[in-house]
């Protein structure tokens, strides 16, 4: 159903104007399924934007809803804050066997508050109370959430700017080619770290995307990955990698970073941990750090049981083997190819496109193209959204479940919305 002043009133005069997705996609959705979502009149949707990476595995997937209901309809444990549990325990072990172990990887792992912001949050505490300092170096275009100390280390100036308070503690650095390859990578970085009259406080610790989502889709090559891990090696700062919108499995492999071959200090996750678009959220850490005192982090829904039932459930049916990688990369091949064509056809107008797995992102010369594209897909039926510090970037986020044919409709209607923009 189209919002209108008479049908949705409760909307513009109850909810807070905050509310962001409701302006670019006006109608009211009703149900979902797969790569589909169905609004009050029977409209029916692609989704190429999957909660905006919390559901990598589509809408309501047939496997996880039965585990949830099961679970629900025996009256397992909803709400248990961290105290121990079935489904806890279910998760642990499963997350332990095919994904920690399968990577060399003995990280432990915490349950924040179920958000990203609060998984970004847990790590930089622990890492300013593990090094006993405290400055933590972010990147140009970064973002990392929404409260504080997440902001702090957040390029992006309007979410900035929405904090009402200085933002302290955070030092930006150039992200892999912001200056489009012209200076050495952390020439300057490294400077500041030499030089005693810099002003720049040893940091506690980095912490960096992989892959920049929200900041227009920039992908850090593999060897700047690598001399960044190293960088932190030499100056005895932890190296935090945010996979909260890259991780489980969006640019392939589980990890948005296994493909550079490093291993973070501390790895925070969210969004499709529970596979579900149930609120959940992780921050991994080496044991040597795990120095907390019981309840120094805690929160009254850290313990989302029904989160962690499809979770388990999640890792059982997509990550026992490596199906899903081979498979995210392939459906990735496809949409590189249909950007590519888009890209040659509207060369004149500066279009362009860069991502890896299925995180892409299509762009132009003309900063307000994005938006157009995105408003005239959304009136031919599909959801895609705009990133990027002046929202100058399509972004596409697709199921990783998504059908060949499914990926091919939405990159058809794709190209018919730059066409209708030229």
């Amino acid at each position: 159903m189209t919002i209108t002043e008479a049908e949705t009133s409760v909307f513009d005069t109850l909810e807070s104007q905050v509310r962001s997705y409701c302006r670019g996609w006006p109608r009211v959705f009703e149900y979902a399924h797969g790569c589909r979502l169905q609004d009050e009149d029977g409209h029916v949707y692609l989704d190429f934007f999957a909660g905006a990476g919390a559901l990598n595995y589509g809408h309501n997937p047939p496997v996880l809803k039965r585990a949830l209901l099961d679970y629900l309809e025996r009256d397992g444990v909803t709400h248990g804050l961290d105290m121990s549990t079935t489904a806890k325990r279910a998760f642990l072990e499963t997350f332990r066997d095919l994904v920690l172990r399968p990577r060399g990887l003995d990280h432990k792992v915490m349950f924040p508050g179920p958000t990203g912001t609060n998984a970004v949050e847990a790590a930089l505490k622990l890492a300013r109370k593990v090094k006993r300092r405290e400055t933590v170096v972010s990147f140009t275009n970064a973002f990392h959430g929404m409260s504080l100390g997440a902001l702090a280390v957040t390029g992006n100036a309007f979410k900035r700017a929405g904090a009402g308070v200085p933002l302290v503690h955070g030092v930006p650095m150039p992200f892999d080619n912001y200056l489009d390859g012209r200076v050495e990578d952390f020439l300057w970085f490294e400077r500041l770290l030499e030089d005693r009259g810099s002003g720049l406080s040893r940091p506690a610790a980095v912490i960096v995307e992989t892959v920049q989502g929200e900041g227009g889709v920039n992908v850090a090559r593999a060897e700047w990955l690598r001399a960044l891990a190293g960088l932190c090696r030499r100056w005895d700062m932890l190296l935090i990698v945010d996979d909260i919108q890259m991780g489980c499995g969006r640019t392939g492999g589980f990890f948005s970073f296994e493909e550079a071959g490093i291993v973070p200090d501390v790895i925070t996750l969210s969004k499709s941990i529970s596979g579900y678009g149930l609120p959940m959220a992780l921050t991994l850490f080496r044991p040597g750090l795990d120095v907390w005192e019981p309840g120094e982090h805690n929160g009254t829904f850290r313990g989302n049981n029904p989160a962690f039932v499809t979770a388990t459930a999640a890792l059982d049916a997509y990550w026992a083997d490596s199906g899903t990688e081979k498979q995210t990369l392939a459906r990735g091949e496809q949409v590189e190819a249909a950007l590519d064509e888009i890209a040659r056809e509207h060369r004149r107008s500066g279009a362009g496109y860069r991502g890896r797995g299925l995180a892409w992102g299509l762009t132009f010369a003309d900063a307000g193209r994005a938006a157009r594209v995105c408003a005239r897909a959304f009136e031919l039926g599909l959801l895609v959204e705009t990133s990027g510090p002046g929202n100058e970037v399509v972004k596409l986020l697709p199921p990783l479940t998504a059908a060949p044919d499914e990926l091919e409709e939405g990159l058809r209607t794709l190209a018919r919305a730059v066409d209708e923009t030229a």
